[in-house]
């Protein structure tokens, strides 16, 4: 067996077998198989696709490419959510914390950003003092004394995954059904859980820009799930605009920490409970989703989440006073006000776009190696469907170089489509399970 009959099998839109797939995976993990050949592959799986059952092998033996974590001396039922990505998408960090508040243990490890899409891990590393690189040992130790972990994916977890996404996102090649599924797939089954939801994000500042290839990631990942015996629902959500009004790594933190105080913009408020509310019930803890809804705002109101972010924070070295008082957060150098030029609804917005200029102000990562600036981005002071009248501020830039400052307030302000007729747009478009 080599590499080079794998690559043409595959070109030629043949069904690879079990044995080859665990071939290339185990000599590429092992650095036996060069990048380039490595490229060759996943060009030829981005272009002819994947049966169900090429997926679920690549997936596992993905998974298998390293440790597998055990959680189960943290409870019977351990429950994950995780999120295809987006603009703006700082759900992970109000959602862990609210759902520990009901006693369900939440052992969540995240990724960093890359690209236009941030990361978790690299959010909560803008509260001062914050540890996201500890231990295995240490890791199920805080959930078990708190209830609540909150890490980056540092330990020995899906090694396979990790470089063929290095080498997918400088190819082209992300925007790949089976490609997606089994490497998200991949990091759920390697990191314990045994109840999954799935955040599956749908439009410009999605992987999936349309509903057809996000119901499609949707089923693929839930039978996915089935063959590796992990329950798993997909809530597919609306990415087309920026998720809340903050995008940047310290303004989300703040915006989170507003939101676990009741301040809740809409569209951050439907997916947050939306996604808890089936927590919640893979959890065992409440078959009524909408009563679930209630729950997760009653733990809202009456601080038993804040309080439980703020135990999270403390146990993991961080400054719980940023916490206590957001102006503590440092400000950017620059804030540029984006000014409208005529009056009307606001028709579209275009996440990526946004995520990207977010990205050009020092707040994500073109490379893996770049150093990102925590304390800059934007607010997004006005969304699709809000009135605007000439003069109003749109967005708000908050940079720490004049010139990114001045150049994103001019793109900014041409991606704004203002219009007479107003525009709805549904948060949650479906559910799968």
């Amino acid at each position: 067996m080599n590499i080079i009959d794998i690559i043409a099998k595959k070109r030629d839109g043949r069904e690879l077998e079990k044995k080859e797939i665990n071939y290339f995976i185990k000599e590429y993990t092992e650095n036996r198989i060069e990048d380039y050949q490595a490229a060759a592959l996943i060009m030829a799986i981005y272009i002819n696709g994947m049966t169900y059952r090429e997926i679920k092998d690549l997936t596992i033996v993905m998974a298998e490419s390293g440790d597998i974590l055990n959680l189960s001396e943290i409870g019977e039922n351990v429950v994950d959510k995780h999120s295809t990505g987006g603009v703006g998408d700082k759900v992970t960090i109000i959602l862990a914390p609210l759902i520990a508040s009901f006693g369900i243990p939440v052992a969540k490890m995240s990724g960093r950003g890359l690209g236009f899409t941030g990361g978790t891990a690299d959010k909560i590393e803008s509260i001062p003092g914050y540890n996201t690189e500890i231990s295995e040992k240490e890791f199920i130790k805080n959930v078990k004394n708190i209830g609540i972990s909150l890490i980056t994916q540092s330990l020995n977890l899906a090694p396979a995954d990790k470089k063929i996404y290095a080498l997918r996102d400088t190819i082209a090649c992300t925007e790949s059904i089976p490609l997606i599924a089994s490497s998200i797939m991949s990091k759920k089954i390697a990191s314990g859980a045994n109840k999954i939801v799935l955040d599956v994000t749908c439009g410009s500042g999605a992987f999936m820009k349309n509903l057809r290839d996000a119901k499609e990631l949707s089923k693929t990942m839930i039978e996915i799930g089935k063959l590796a015996n992990r329950e798993t629902i997909c809530v597919i959500t609306n990415m087309n605009q920026p998720l809340g009004y903050a995008v940047g790594n310290s303004l989300e933190i703040i915006e989170a920490i507003n939101f676990l105080n009741g301040n809740m913009p809409k569209d951050l408020k439907d997916v947050v409970l939306e996604l808890g509310a089936y927590m919640i019930k893979l959890a065992g803890k409440g078959e009524d989703i909408n009563e679930n809804k209630k729950r997760l705002l009653d733990n809202i109101n009456n601080k038993k989440a804040l309080n439980k972010f703020i135990e999270l924070v403390q146990n993991q070295g961080g400054d719980i006073d940023y916490i206590k008082d957001i102006s503590k957060f440092k400000k950017s150098e620059f804030i540029q006000e984006v000014i409208a030029n005529n009056d009307g609804y606001v028709q579209n917005i275009n996440a990526e776009e946004i995520g990207k200029i977010s990205c050009e102000l020092g707040a994500g990562r073109k490379t893996k190696n770049d150093k990102i600036d925590l304390n800059v981005g934007l607010i997004l002071n006005k969304k699709i469907g809000d009135y605007v009248n000439k003069g109003e501020i749109l967005a708000t830039i908050y940079a720490n170089n004049l010139k990114k400052a001045k150049d994103a307030e001019k793109r900014i302000l041409n991606l704004y489509l203002i219009g007479k007729e107003k525009i709805e747009e549904k948060t949650i478009i479906d559910v799968v399970s």
